[in-house]
């Protein structure tokens, strides 16, 4: 079998994880900051972009690290808990950089990819549930679209985003220079604040054919097994890393509080009821996590034979995303409960708290993911297959 087919695994994660954790206390430091600007600081951006977490979702052959998805979610979890707008927006650029790289055509792929090892390539931020129109003529297309949440769009160099393609109604993906697109700026949110998850819209770009491809590829053109997994399969990598760090974060920091106030006259955190909950909420976190760990190896065994995921698989991915998330918003409840004053001033507790509510309200964690994934395991559909969140 051969490397191209075997899933790779990176010796690199250890490494990275170290410096994304010696960035942590500053990352932290500057999140009411980044909440201010609306994005990360250009520096923490920088900072964060140069320990190579982008990089390990570009494939192997273009000089990229290539993680493994569990590394890839390990990866997004250690981010997200030193600061959950920054691991978002590293997440976003991860993934729709990555893909992107993996699914153009070559030529269009080494222009965009010139040297990764380096640090040059392009950077991409876009939207991919809510296509554009794409009108095709000699060469490519006509493409004019309004699309929606653009996280990281202030460090992008390029923009990702879905086209439907006139005539056909083909669903494709295209990668197009950010200056050619109006950004709407219009990111006024409760949570979430920090990652520049913008609207943007365009009318009557050109895009050449070979800076798209068809939305539902199963098939690199550079890069190995992982990109098997497809979009959406991939998507779900980061968005359950996220879900995981901010959980272990924020039940971290429920302990701070529970030291800081332990003894004081009437402490709730002395209470046995307290310690049951904080027991509970730490019981469910890590469920979710061992979970998440055990539908992922068996995805990775998959892919390491030359397979593709199976509906079941494919299914298992979303339901881990959405219980994952689901989880931990209910930790959360738990530690808003019990934080008291800290839950209500400005602090990492009303931080992660604000960014939980925001991103729980995801589409890939919607109910009607939910339900499709009941049908599909109670048997009521068992002929039916994933076409990206929908079950036909």
């Amino acid at each position: 079998m051969g490397d191209d087919v075997r899933l790779h695994v990176s010796a690199e994660l250890a490494g990275l994880l170290e410096r994304i954790d010696a960035l942590g206390v500053m990352v932290d430091e500057r999140a009411d900051a980044a909440e201010a600007l609306g994005r990360l600081p250009e520096d923490t951006a920088r900072a964060l972009l140069d320990t190579g977490i982008v990089r390990a979702e570009l494939p192997l052959s273009l000089g990229g690290y290539e993680f493994a998805p569990r590394q890839l979610i390990e990866t997004a979890e250690r981010a997200s808990y030193h600061d959950a707008s920054a691991g978002w927006t590293m997440f976003a650029l991860q993934m729709m950089t990555g893909t992107t790289a993996a699914y153009l055509a070559e030529d269009a792929a080494a222009e965009l990819f010139p040297d990764v090892a380096n640090g040059k390539y392009a950077l991409l931020s876009g939207h991919g549930t809510r296509p554009g129109r794409a009108v095709p003529v000699e060469g490519g297309f006509r493409v004019s679209g309004q699309w929606q949440f653009a996280s990281g769009m202030a460090h992008a160099t390029h923009v990702h985003s879905a086209i439907l393609v006139e005539g056909t109604d083909e669903l494709r993906v295209l990668a197009m220079p950010k200056s050619q697109v109006t950004l709407d700026g219009n990111w006024d949110v409760l949570g979430l604040r920090a990652t520049h998850s913008i609207d943007y819209h365009c009318a009557d770009v050109f895009v050449p054919h070979e800076y798209t491809y068809v939305a539902t590829t199963d098939t690199p053109v550079n890069g190995g097994a992982l990109y098997r997994l497809g979009l959406v399969n991939m998507s779900a990598i980061g968005h359950t890393g996220w879900a995981l760090g901010v959980g272990r974060r924020l039940l971290d920091e429920l302990k701070r509080v529970a030291a800081a106030r332990t003894g004081s006259r009437s402490a709730p955190v002395d209470t046995s009821q307290f310690h049951a909950e904080y027991a509970t909420a730490e019981a469910r976190l890590r469920a979710a996590r061992s979970w998440v760990n055990d539908v992922w190896q068996d995805v990775e065994q998959t892919l390491d034979q030359g397979g593709l995921p199976s509906t079941e698989q494919d299914t298992l991915i979303r339901l881990a995303l959405n219980h994952t998330t689901s989880t931990v918003h209910e930790v959360g409840h738990t530690v808003h409960r019990w934080s008291g004053s800290a839950a209500i001033r400005r602090g990492p507790v009303d931080r992660f708290l604000r960014d939980l509510g925001t991103g729980t309200q995801h589409i890939t964690s919607n109910p009607v993911v939910l339900q499709n994934c009941g049908k599909w395991l109670s048997g009521a559909g068992p002929d039916a297959r994933w076409s990206f969140l929908d079950l036909i």
